[in-house]
C-alpha cells in the first residue's frame, strides 16, 4: 500500500511541458554518475529557461531568468544527489528525475528505489521535518555541518529547500512487487512562479 506524506500531489495537472532524464544502473554504477549530477541539473535549467520570457534585455528580467536558472540547478542537483546516494543498487531500477512547466508552478518529482532499511530512516527523517520547527531544525542541521563534515547534514539539501526556496516537498512510498522490502521513493518538489 502507497504512503504519501508532506505536499505530494498524485495527480498534477496536465502539462505537455516537462522534462524527464532517467539513469539506468545497468550500463554504468550510478555512484560513478555522482560528477554528471550538476551537468544534468544545468541541462535541465537551460532547457526550462526557453519557456520564460526574455522579449526585451530589461535587467528584472534577466535578473528573474538567472534566480529560476540558479533555482532549478539547485533543487535538481540535490534531487539527483539524494536519489542517488540512496538508491538500492541491488534492484537494478532506474533513477529519475522529471520536471514539469505548470502555469502557476514548477514541480520536480524525483524517483528511485530503496531498501527497508533506508525506508525507515527516510520516514523518521520526513516525520521529523513534518513535526519540527523548520527554521530551528535548518539552524542545527547547519551548525552539524560546519562541525563535522560526515553524515550530519542529512537532510539539509530538503531543509534549504524549504528555507531558501519556499518550496512545498512531499514523498510517495510505493512498495516495489518484485521485492515487498523495497520501496520506490518519489520526491515531489513545488516551487511557485
Amino acid at each position: 500500500m502507497s504512503e504519501i506524506f508532506g505536499d505530494f500531489e498524485d495527480n498534477l495537472p496536465p502539462s505537455q511541458e516537462y522534462l524527464r532524464i532517467q539513469f539506468s544502473p545497468s550500463s554504468v554504477p550510478l555512484k560513478q554518475r555522482w560528477r554528471n549530477n550538476g551537468l544534468s541539473a544545468n541541462f535541465m535549467a537551460d532547457f526550462l529557461l526557453s519557456f520564460f520570457p526574455n522579449d526585451n534585455c530589461e535587467i528584472d528580467i534577466t535578473k528573474r531568468q538567472e534566480e529560476i536558472q540558479s533555482t532549478i540547478c539547485y533543487i535538481a542537483n540535490e534531487l539527483l544527489e539524494n536519489a542517488m546516494k540512496f538508491t538500492d543498487d541491488a534492484l537494478h531500477l532506474p533513477i529519475s528525475l522529471t520536471l514539469y512547466l505548470l502555469s502557476d508552478r514548477l514541480v520536480f518529482v524525483s524517483t528511485n528505489s530503496i531498501s527497508a532499511d533506508s525506508k525507515n530512516k527516510l520516514q523518521k527523517f520526513i516525520r521529523c521535518l513534518l513535526t519540527s520547527d523548520l527554521n530551528q531544525l535548518y539552524t542545527e542541521q547547519l551548525e552539524k555541518s560546519a562541525l563535522d563534515e560526515s553524515n550530519s547534514s542529512a537532510g539539509l539539501g530538503i531543509l534549504t529547500m524549504i528555507n531558501d526556496y519556499s518550496a512545498a516537498i512531499g514523498w510517495k512510498l510505493e512498495p516495489i512487487q518484485d521485492s515487498p522490502e523495497s520501496v520506490t521513493v518519489m520526491t515531489m518538489v513545488q516551487l511557485t512562479i
